[in-house]
């Protein structure tokens, strides 16, 4: 199986940027995971929210395939635990599912757009974080889901 995660543009953070480069690399022990950069949009002052959010769906539908298995992260999402979390991902690997993609949206969101396309909403808290800041965080329990299918020793119950 292989990872996707989608963002909305590059982060302007470099404590931020090297936190996720870190969670890349570890990853790359378990899975074959990539992160893709959706560039921002120009001109984002002449737009309202819901124009940002449509030009961010279009450029995000164009990379997602119709066979990918799309994961919206959305703070109305299911809520897991890590545990929970590696039981997902050992399911989605068990089904034999090729693609697994996980979307951070942009400052405002998703357009309806996305959450019709997604197979499914995840969130990681129901607090807000920065679009920017839900990167490694999300990284960082993708990579201790997998440390605990492999019963490594890096989650402590």
């Amino acid at each position: 199986m292989k990872i996707t995660l989608y963002v909305i543009g590059k982060t302007d953070n470099a404590h931020v940027e090297a936190l996720s480069q870190q969670y890349i690399q570890r990853l790359k022990h378990y899975v074959k995971f990539t992160i893709e950069v959706i560039p921002d949009i120009k001109n984002v002052k002449n737009l309202s929210e819901s124009q940002q959010k449509t030009t961010e769906a279009e450029a995000l539908l164009k990379k997602i395939h119709t066979s990918d298995f799309v994961c919206i992260l959305d703070e109305k999402g299911k809520t897991f635990t890590s545990e929970g979390f590696a039981e997902f991902l050992q399911k989605k690997m068990n089904s034999g599912l090729k693609n697994l993609v996980f979307v951070i949206g942009g400052p405002y969101g998703f357009s309806d757009a996305i959450y019709q396309r997604a197979n499914s909403k995840i969130s990681l808290s129901s607090m807000t974080f920065s679009h920017q800041m839900v990167r490694p965080f999300f990284m960082e329990q993708l990579y201790r889901g997998y440390t605990i299918l492999k019963n490594e020793p890096y989650h402590h119950k």
